[in-house]
């Protein structure tokens, strides 16, 4: 029976002063900045450009990234705390910044050439610019084998046409990382990985989407035709596309179980304060058991939730296998979410249902973690896999 996969004798409970100091710093920011404007954000489906930009000059869009090229070189598990304090207050925000940490920045300086990391790498650290990774296409959502996005072979450069779809900063992005088919004869060793520059002729950003969450993120369709990509963005060696991206996503799954953490925190956070305050039958409700077991339950699976995305911080901090680890904290994180979200509602009663309490938008935002970078359905299938090795 193989073993699974747990926390390792040298992983401690006790965070280091780095790390609380990050924390802090995280929910200092999201309290002061991210705060006001939010619901007038999410209502207006306004991308918080300003707040973006200030998450860059704190460090926090390149958390990861090696100080040689702008980056706060700092461990996964500080990320995974700041990515928790964030996503209590502004998903859309966080979205945004585990995009361009977990995929764009980690992407290319995990499998880019130096002068990607020169040319790319050092804006995106600082947030001078932010990244999108476009995968997803109309046809190819979980099968993302099915690349109907082609990259022409030119000789010293890639012909890209196609559509991507459901796109992270898809208007505000200034480097896209791109995977699309080269070989079709070769199937998923056929893709590639391009950086594509926003503004490349041929190059066109599309509808913006009308979504039930995350309406502050703007998630856009993109369209290519005949779009010139040089040689020397390719990522990787030729047909190293389809590995590059299930690599990434890897990583990308610690930082959505770790908003997906965050949604659940700021819920149940919100739902204990209200419990104190609002009283029925001649005392405050959180004197009353059943509220106290919704409570209860909350505060155990959100702890449970980010044992595992510590874990699976831990362990690519490590450069252990992570791949079960984070499957199994985005399964789980993302799942936590919706319930501790839906039941805030419910403690919230009738208040629960309007905007200006905020819960009712944790929930709505807590659905996407269930959905994309792997599915709930994908993480099992990844899991499955690592257990039955």
């Amino acid at each position: 029976m193989a073993s699974s996969t747990v926390l390792t004798p040298g992983f401690s409970f006790q965070l280091t002063e780095e790390q609380l100091a990050v924390q802090a710093a995280a929910r200092e920011f999201a309290n002061s900045e991210l705060l006001p404007g939010v619901i007038e954000r999410d209502e207006l489906q306004k991308f918080p450009a300003e707040q973006i930009k200030k998450m860059g000059e704190l460090g926090f869009m390149g958390m990861m990234v090696d100080p040689r090229y702008n980056g706060g070189g700092m461990d996964s598990i500080s990320y995974v705390l700041a990515m928790e304090e964030i996503s209590k207050i502004d998903a859309s925000a966080s979205v945004a910044m585990s995009v361009n940490n977990s995929l764009v920045c980690w992407g290319i300086e995990k499998y880019g050439t130096e002068e990607q990391k020169q040319k790319y790498l050092t804006r995106l650290a600082t947030g001078e610019i932010i990244g999108a990774f476009c995968l997803s296409e109309p046809e190819a959502g979980s099968d993302a084998t099915s690349q109907k996005t082609t990259a022409q072979d030119m000789g010293d450069y890639y012909l890209l046409n196609g559509t991507k779809n459901w796109i992270t900063n898809g208007n505000s992005a200034s480097v896209y990382i791109v995977i699309a088919q080269t070989y079709p004869e070769k199937g998923h060793k056929g893709i590639n990985a391009l950086i594509v520059e926003k503004g490349t002729p041929g190059f066109v950003v599309g509808k913006k989407e009308n979504k039930l969450g995350i309406r502050g993120s703007d998630t856009h369709s993109l369209m290519f035709t005949d779009v010139k990509v040089p040689k020397e963005n390719r990522i990787g060696e030729d047909g190293f596309g389809f590995k590059f991206a299930m690599s990434t996503l890897n990583g990308g799954r610690i930082g959505i179980a770790a908003q997906a953490l965050g949604i659940a925190s700021g819920a149940y956070e919100l739902s204990l304060k209200y419990s104190k305050e609002r009283k029925a039958f001649g005392k405050e409700i959180s004197q009353h058991q059943a509220i106290q077991f919704k409570l209860a339950e909350m505060a155990t699976n959100i702890d449970a939730a980010r044992l595992l995305c510590l874990q699976a911080a831990y362990l690519k901090d490590q450069h252990a296998d992570f791949t079960k680890a984070s499957a199994m904290a985005k399964l789980f994180a993302s799942k936590v979410a919706m319930e501790v979200t839906v039941e805030a509602v419910q403690i919230h009663g009738g208040y629960g249902y309007v905007k200006e309490y905020h819960v009712e938008r944790l929930m709505r935002d807590a659905k996407i973690t269930q959905i994309y970078e792997g599915t709930s359905e994908i993480q099992k299938i990844v899991i499955s896999r690592e257990i039955l090795k």
